[in-house]
C-alpha cells in the first residue's frame, strides 16, 4: 500500500508523541515505592515501546526512499 510523504511524516510525528508518553509511564511506574507492584504494565509499555521504535524505523526507511 502506498502512502503519501504527509501521511508517514504526521504518523512519525503521532508515534513519537505516544513513545514519549510511553516512556513516561515506565518511569513513572519505575519510581513507585513498590515497582514490582505495576510489573505487568510495565512489561506491556516496554512492548509497546520496542513496537513504536520500529514502526518509527520502518516509516523513516519509507521516507528515506
Amino acid at each position: 500500500m502506498e502512502y503519501s510523504k504527509e501521511d508517514l511524516t504526521e504518523a512519525k510525528r503521532q508515534i513519537d508523541s505516544t513513545l514519549h508518553k510511553l516512556r513516561e509511564v515506565v518511569k513513572t511506574f519505575e519510581a513507585k515505592e513498590t515497582p514490582a507492584r505495576y510489573k505487568s504494565q510495565i512489561t506491556l509499555a516496554q512492548r509497546r515501546i520496542k513496537a513504536f521504535e520500529l514502526a518509527n524505523a520502518l516509516i523513516e526507511a519509507e521516507l528515506k526512499k
